[in-house]
């Protein structure tokens, strides 16, 4: 039972690698994904989350099998 946990862009840099497998069992919450694989306890405040390719907020919970992705915003034009 795993939740896959990937990174994108900078925070691919930042994490020093680019996803995590996490054990379904030790998080019920995107945010207590995120403080598990984490250098740092707090998101910073631009990150973007995504559970199975939806946009999700902190509080969204994951289950054995999801992806759950963290980006920061995409700038561009």
């Amino acid at each position: 039972m795993s939740i896959t946990v990937k990174y994108f862009a900078s925070l691919r840099e930042t994490m020093g690698r680019a996803g995590d497998d996490l054990d379904a069992s030790t998080a019920a919450t995107v945010g207590e994904v995120w403080t598990h694989v984490a250098p740092q306890p707090e998101i910073p405040a631009n990150v973007l989350m995504a559970v199975n390719m939806e946009y999700v907020n902190l509080e969204h919970p994951v289950k054995d099998g999801d992806e759950v992705a963290f980006f920061p915003p995409v700038t561009g034009g």
